[in-house]
């Protein structure tokens, strides 16, 4: 058996509407790794405390629920996504709705709900190798991780990008409130005090303003493949 600590693991860090969903996927499959979409565990006891009717706020009650939500990852019939099931139920579209990323987000500055997350992040760290997606994977889950990289992009432009999945989706959002979402999170995000989100000293910051995502991806490769 391969020993956690030996197997390699590139993280991938950044705001939301980076981009970096989409790229961990397709990394992952060009190196033929593992994935873990940290922030879709989040999002998954935001939507456990919700539909249990908590109180965001109520840091008790959100730990145990935290601790005792069962979150299983598997892949579509189609092979091109992964599916999220939250206590038995296929809760992937709705783990995608700007509601329930502000839950995770409010959840994440919790430092007990973060704690009860940890081990089962460190979890995936399993041979062949893993590209971990979230806001703090190479500063606080996987610090030792070999390859690290933060990607970014204007708020303005992860706005026109989370505007244009949702109304794909058919649902209504402005695209201004979209970008003030955004604003508030990034603030929210880069000032709590537990693993605030911020590039580790030794990541490699990638700019996806303007960038199609195939040269994004490209420069990630070149960061493990260097």
């Amino acid at each position: 058996m391969i020993r956690p600590a030996v197997v390699p693991v590139l993280t991938i860090d950044g705001p939301s509407g980076s981009g970096k969903g989409t790229v961990s996927r397709l990394v992952a499959e060009r190196l033929g790794w593992r994935l873990l979409d940290s922030g879709a565990l989040y999002r998954a006891v935001g939507y456990a405390a919700g539909a249990a009717g908590l109180d965001l706020s109520d840091v008790e009650a959100v730990t145990r629920c935290a601790q005792s939500t069962k979150i299983r990852f598997q892949p579509s019939t189609d092979g091109h996504d992964t599916r999220v099931l939250v206590n038995g139920h296929d809760a992937t579209d709705e783990l995608r709705t700007e509601t329930a990323g502000a839950a995770a987000s409010a959840i994440a500055s919790i430092p007990s709900v973060r704690q009860s997350l940890v081990d089962m992040q460190l979890g995936f760290r399993r041979a062949p190798g893993l590209v971990a997606d979230g806001r703090d994977m190479g500063t606080v889950i996987f610090p030792d991780a070999a390859h690290k990289v933060f990607l970014t992009a204007s708020a303005a432009e992860r706005a026109k990008r989370r505007y244009k999945q949702l109304k794909e989706k058919g649902l209504s959002v402005t695209l201004s409130g979209l970008q003030r979402e955004i604003e508030a999170r990034d603030a929210r995000d880069a000032s709590r005090a537990v693993a605030p989100l911020k590039p580790a000293a030794d990541a490699v910051l990638v700019d996806t303003t303007g960038m199609p995502i195939d040269e994004v991806v490209a420069k990630v490769l070149a960061v493990v493949q260097s």
